[in-house]
């Protein structure tokens, strides 16, 4: 038997066990992570520590921790006298990777690249071993992705090196040319971010190309963290035809030159390949449902042929050529994301500033401050009086940055979109970690903007206004991600015991934000809906109006206000004019029916519903009488401004 400890609990160690797992000869003898409860969640046995998975007895290490890391894990394990098996890529620099050759003495070191036991990348191999397409000129990979869910807490390594991505991705498109083309050559890389575009703000570089050249032809590498769905297409050109890789649909197609004429040669090939297509995919859904392809593949085969014949699959040599030309393409990367940062003198700070209330209450503040220090997710335009801090609001590290020297905050920032592990973090995560920095550099004051959707809505009745002291919503859950974690965040401030003061807007619109939002009516297609009868009255209030009620909150120590312009009354007919209306029985059925068939996941449900369409009335008398504040601009002005249509 071969006794076998894995260090390391992350995602893919699951798939590590699996493919182990079903090893005859082997034994697991434990799982190794610093975090270990997140061993323990592996269903082996869990290890704190590297030295008590050595003293447990162990022959064989997989090494499935973060890049930084792999060097001295592996040279330690090849100092207690076992073969290892490193997740790719091998190492950081071409140095660690000669420590490791010189510790390896008479044992086994191997790296994972794992798509070379991948079976459509086997079979492309196998085609042009064969001469499928002749002499080979040319390599494209293309590959997108996205990462885990980050759920707030130290950067992961994705986000904290600004080359990781490169390392994670650029490592498989590397030794793939390899296996094509021959020996790398040179490899020239470029990277940059998507902005405004990007799916995921936290990576800083999520667009990558390279090209490559290596002795028997060159490579393009296209990597996005962005490009959707998500694409992992191997094409190989040769002098006699082309060969296309679909790793994710599962399926590799051929074409072929051929003696025809140009365009039946087009249509005979388009034909054969489409045909081809559909052959393979079925055959493989069926294959995977079955269970005879797996969930990473590549990497439970590659595992299984390394125990059924211990040996180095890929050489330390061609482990360390891909590592050099990695490093190179993800080294200026690193350096750039590294740039020294500015020095933060100014005394006020906004989270959000880069929303729809962010921005606005900004302009206001640079008209009353020389400096104004912000907190965003996406760099802004240069402005000298503004200092920027760029970041999540789920890393600690960078939010401690941002409160430091402080002695207001203006806390806008949360979650308006994504999935609930985004909402939870971006939302709650990040304003206890607000109110932590808060407490340790003694700011003065935290202006919280919180959302009236906190407010039990389903309790209202004609006629009756709902005060600061209207209870909250008993089922937040029940309400969606948005309701539940304001609710939850604003908890937090409430509970901190910290100077602080809340305001809860309406229905906010303004500049670049319409009033008709879904809310108002649905967008179905080309027509808009509205769900029930046409006549609820909305708690508009206009962006300026709660920029003021915002500053002004600013001057008291504490208190909690409702923020809705109940001077006029616009109902979601006369903003969404023509909209066919929903009948409530219908929606409620409706309603009804996806809780039936969808349960939680349900995007519309019963309670849901009720909350909704609501009979709402605000009484904002405590903000009159106790902020001073009135509608400067008011609705009415304010869709005149905007050319809504009332």
């Amino acid at each position: 038997m071969k006794r076998v400890g894995l260090i390391g609990a992350g995602y893919v160690s699951q798939f590590h066990i699996k493919a182990l797992q079903r090893l005859p000869d082997v034994e697991i003898v434990g799982v190794c992570d610093l975090d270990l409860a997140r061993a323990q969640a592996t269903g082996c046995r869990a290890f704190g520590s590297t030295k008590e998975l050595y003293a447990a007895g162990v022959d064989f290490v997989h090494i499935l921790t973060p890049p930084a890391s792999h060097a001295a894990l592996t040279i330690e394990a090849l100092q207690h006298g076992c073969h290892v098996l490193v997740e790719k890529p091998l190492a950081t620099s071409v140095e660690d990777c000669d420590r490791i050759a010189a510790a390896a003495g008479d044992k086994i070191v191997c790296v994972n690249h794992s798509l070379l036991r991948d079976p459509f990348v086997m079979q492309a191999l196998d085609l042009v071993r064969n001469g499928a397409v002749g002499d080979i000129l040319s390599v494209d990979y293309f590959r997108s992705s996205d990462y885990p869910p980050y759920l707030g807490g130290p950067l992961p390594p994705q986000y904290r090196d600004g080359g990781y991505p490169f390392r994670d991705l650029g490592v498989h498109a590397l030794y793939l040319m390899q296996s094509f083309l021959g020996n790398i050559e040179d490899v020239q890389g470029q990277f940059r971010s998507a902005g405004k575009l990007s799916a995921d703000p936290n990576i800083r570089y999520d667009e990558w190309r390279a090209l490559v050249r290596c002795t028997k032809g060159t490579g393009q590498i296209q990597l996005s963290w962005n490009v959707k769905p998500i694409q992992n297409q191997l094409f190989i050109q040769g002098t006699k035809g082309t060969i296309r890789a679909d790793l994710f649909s599962m399926f590799v197609t051929c074409r072929k030159n051929t003696p025809f004429p140009k365009a039946i040669e087009r249509v005979l090939n388009a034909r054969g390949e489409g045909k081809g297509i559909c052959r393979q995919v079925r055959r493989n859904v069926v294959k995977f449902l079955r269970g005879q392809l797996m969930s990473y593949h590549g990497l439970q085969m590659f595992i299984a042929d390394f125990y059924a014949n211990p040996r180095a699959i890929v050489s330390l040599t061609d482990a360390r050529q891909v590592v050099d030309w990695t490093e190179r393409v993800a080294r200026p990367a690193d350096e750039a994301k590294r740039q020294p940062l500015p020095k933060l003198t100014a005394p006020v700070l906004v989270t959000g500033a880069g929303g729809f209330i962010g921005r606005q209450l900004l302009k206001r503040l640079l008209e009353q401050h020389d400096r104004v220090r912000v907190f965003v997710r996406r760099a802004l335009p240069a402005d000298p009086r503004v200092e920027v801090v760029v970041g999540d609001l789920g890393d600690p590290e960078v939010v401690e940055r941002a409160v430091a020297g402080t002695e207001i905050i203006y806390h806008v920032g949360a979650a308006m979109r994504g999935s609930r592990e985004d909402f939870e973090r971006g939302t709650v995560v990040g304003t206890k970690n607000i109110l932590d920095a808060m407490r340790r550099h003694r700011v003065k004051k935290l202006v919280y903007v919180s959302s009236l959707s906190v407010l039990h809505a389903a309790a209202a009745k004609p006629g009756v206004k709902m005060k600061e002291d209207w209870p909250v919503e008993p089922r937040a859950s029940e309400r969606g991600a948005y309701t539940q974690t304001k609710l939850a965040a604003e908890k937090l401030v409430r509970e901190s015991g910290l100077p602080a003061v809340i305001v809860r807007p309406g229905q906010v619109f303004g500049p670049g934000t319409s009033a008709v939002t879904g809310a108002v009516a649905q967008q179905v297609g080309k027509r808009k809906v509205i769900l029930g009868n046409g006549q609820l009255v909305l708690p508009l209030v206009y962006v300026d109006d709660v920029v003021d009620a915002i500053l002004l909150a600013a001057k008291k120590e504490t208190g909690l206000w409702h923020v809705v312009d109940t001077g006029v009354q616009i109902t979601q007919e006369q903003l969404a004019p023509g909209a066919m209306k929903l009948p409530y029985p219908l929606v409620y059925v409706l309603a009804w029916t996806a809780e039936l068939l969808l349960k939680r996941r349900a995007p519309l449900t019963r309670y849901r519903l009720k909350s909704a369409l609501a009979p709402i009335a605000f009484d904002c008398g405590a903000a009159e009488k106790e902020l001073g504040w009135k509608p400067r601009v008011g609705v009415v002005e304010g869709l005149k401004r905007e050319r809504s249509i009332i």
